[in-house]
């Protein structure tokens, strides 16, 4: 009785200690986005306090989105164009060199700054949002981070002032799975020929400057990957231009390499670690991603709020029916929590603290909030909501793309549970 009682006794001190470690785990983890040393009281700001910088840079790209974008969308969406015009005008605006460094003629904002950029023009267009989140989450923060000096200084200042950028990364058998791509590149003196293909490449159309992933040796999988800059005149043949669901103004094609000749001195990084190149680059990418589901979000809900309030039925407003508040209410707080969950994630990759759960978490829940959003915003307008003389039709196609490109959905939620696995068995 006695050894029971004492051995029952030992168990409940194990279990104990072993939830107290727990809890403290969990607390440490739940409080890991907090800036250290601050304490309760040093007012410490909201998620929604931006600098006086990016303030700046929201209103430039609002003004830009209305007076440029906006006029052109249908247009764009209808021809499955992007207006030479508004490529333009984002360069001249200083949107497509957000981080760049001014020396070398970019604005030098922060990575913020970016994520409020895309969002902002995903309100009007989530096409144009996409070419320049790419430029600029992908293929100038690749520059910037992995490139020698003489790279920066002969790309960034055209991926600044006019050259658009693209990221060649998929195949037609690597996918999800991005290592197993099979275009090679083999040295021949002070040179690497390329051969193989790429599909589903954003930008890809319009773009001077690629960044091509090829393996210059198979045997060594993933650790042969290479990444390589390519200039569009080096011989790159634009295959196919993919005709889509929605996003249609943002071009997606199928590129082929057929002996193209790079110059050696074009291998950005290190011959062999083009696999860290993507890793990393990607993670950062997903909340972009995350950043343009949640400005086409907004701007679905922008969009049939005030007809809510000015469509009658019965005698009584439709936004005034009970069933329609709790709808839009739900909404708009799906809404904010994917803002929150966004602007977190890149708040964390901006103080140089672990992102990637939370970027996956950005990613996975904006384009699940920017379907819900969008389909909501069609059936409030009813009828008006099913044409394509608004905007809300093409918000609900452009929205699909969310939870495939940059990672599926279900990589998302594989992302964010072995993070959470790794944490909870420490």
């Amino acid at each position: 009785m006695l050894r029971t009682l004492v051995g029952s006794a030992a168990r409940r001190q194990a279990a104990a200690s072993l939830l107290s470690g727990a809890r403290q785990r969990a607390a440490a983890r739940t409080f890991s986005s907090t800036s250290s040393g601050m304490q309760q009281g040093d007012g410490l700001p909201s998620l929604h306090t931006l600098s006086e910088e990016e303030e700046m840079m929201r209103d430039v790209v609002v003004r830009f989105a209305r007076d440029v974008v906006q006029p052109k969308v249908l247009e764009m969406d209808e021809t499955e164009t992007m207006d030479p015009q508004v490529i333009r005008g984002l360069f001249d605006a200083g949107l497509m060199g957000i981080e760049t460094p001014a020396d070398l003629g970019g604005a030098e904002a922060s990575f913020m700054s970016a994520i409020i950029a895309i969002e902002e023009l995903a309100k009007v267009d989530p096409s144009v949002s996409v070419l320049c989140d790419v430029h600029n989450t992908l293929v100038n923060t690749v520059f910037r981070t992995f490139g020698s000096e003489a790279l920066k200084a002969k790309y960034l200042p055209k991926l600044s002032a006019s050259s658009l950028g693209c990221f060649c990364l998929s195949e037609a058998a690597s996918g999800s799975d991005a290592f197993a791509l099979q275009t090679r590149a083999v040295r021949d003196g002070d040179h690497y020929v390329l051969n193989g293909s790429k599909m589903w490449i954003t930008n890809s159309n319009e773009a001077d400057v690629f960044l091509v992933f090829a393996t210059v040796d198979p045997s060594q999988g993933y650790k042969g990957i290479t990444c390589f800059v390519v200039e569009r005149d080096m011989g790159i043949t634009i295959a196919k231009k993919e005709k889509k669901l929605g996003i249609r103004a943002s071009s997606t094609c199928q590129l082929a390499f057929d002996d193209v000749r790079v110059p050696a001195e074009n291998v950005l990084g290190d011959v062999g670690k083009g696999y860290k190149i993507a890793i990393e680059i990607l993670n950062e990418g997903r909340i972009g991603i995350a950043a343009q589901m949640l400005g086409l979000a907004q701007g679905a809900f922008d969009n049939a709020m005030p007809y809510l309030f000015q469509r009658k039925q019965f005698g009584t407003r439709i936004g005034d029916f009970q069933g329609m508040q709790h709808q839009y209410a739900q909404i708009a707080t799906e809404i904010e929590a994917a803002r929150l969950l966004t602007y977190n994630a890149a708040r964390l990759k901006e103080e140089g603290k672990p992102f990637i759960k939370q970027a996956a978490m950005a990613k996975l829940y904006a384009s699940q909030v920017a379907e819900r959003a969008s389909s909501r915003a069609v059936e409030w307008m009813g009828g008006l909501g099913f044409t394509r003389e608004l905007p809300l039709e093409k918000f609900y196609r452009d929205c699909k793309i969310g939870a495939i490109y940059e990672g599926t959905s279900n990589i998302q939620l594989q992302t964010i549970a072995k993070a959470l696995a790794k944490e909870y068995q420490e």
